[in-house]
């Protein structure tokens, strides 16, 4: 499957809203109560595509999955052990794969192109955090090389904090 990469618009916030909605029931189903209808928001997405940090992957004529990368982090954040703490970063937030595309590698080849985007741009290091009961996420993430560096714990549950050096 071929998927196309660009920056979100405003276009295309709706069909982002309703994916994400759509991943968060089928979350839901699979008891990972990760996300729900305080966050992530039309809002939340609506700002990253202002500030150009909204990136959606098109396959088939759909958006297949949906990403912000930027440098912006909780301040929970600081409960890392980051290993590459004078590295240039970035940190990924809100990848949501269309519940229609799951289980076909759109996110494995979707963290491929954020670190291939990133390692374009010089950025040295990925952060992220992921749901303590998302076992999908956790195993994607492993898979890729992140590495656990502490956690956080917020409204939904604990997350644990990750990282990779990339470049």
């Amino acid at each position: 499957m071929t998927i196309n990469y660009r920056l979100a618009s405003m276009n295309d916030l709706e069909e982002i809203v309703l994916l994400v909605q759509n991943a968060i029931v089928k979350m839901e189903e699979e008891g990972i109560h990760q996300w729900d209808a305080l966050y992530p928001t039309g809002e939340d997405f609506e700002n990253d595509i202002k500030n150009g940090n909204l990136y959606i992957g098109i396959a088939e004529g759909k958006i297949a999955v949906v990403f912000a990368v930027n440098q912006e982090c909780d301040q929970d954040y600081r409960n890392g052990d980051w290993a590459y703490p004078q590295r240039s970063y970035f940190v990924l937030h809100r990848l949501c794969v269309n519940p229609a595309f799951q289980n076909r590698g759109v996110a494995a080849k979707t963290m491929q192109f954020i670190e291939a985007m990133l390692q374009n741009r010089g950025i040295q290091a990925i952060r992220l955090d992921v749901f303590s009961n998302n076992p999908y996420s956790q195993k994607l993430y492993a898979r890729a090389g992140y590495v656990q560096t502490g956690v956080a714990d917020w409204r939904m549950g604990r997350f644990y904090l990750m990282e990779k050096y990339i470049l």
